[in-house]
């Protein structure tokens, strides 16, 4: 099995310690595959899209537009 390194800040590795009896490569394992599965999943559907490029940006514009004016009116 390949295995991956993974740098931890230090302060993040103090609470780890705080748990001992977890088994963190198993955490990281199902973590990684749930993301993993995410990613799949979200292909499947992006693949299956009927959008051009122009279209997405077009509809982020609109979007944006929206979400800008929604926040000027409820800022008065």
């Amino acid at each position: 099995m390949p295995e991956v390194v993974v740098k931890i800040p230090k302060e993040l590795e103090g609470e780890m310690k705080s748990f001992p009896e977890m088994e963190w490569s198993t955490l990281i394992r199902r973590l990684l595959r749930e993301e993993l599965e995410g990613m799949l999943k979200l292909r499947e559907i992006v693949s299956k899209s009927k959008f051009t490029e122009q279209d997405v940006e077009e509809l982020s514009v609109r979007i944006d537009k929206s979400l800008s004016e929604r926040f000027l009116k409820s800022r008065g």
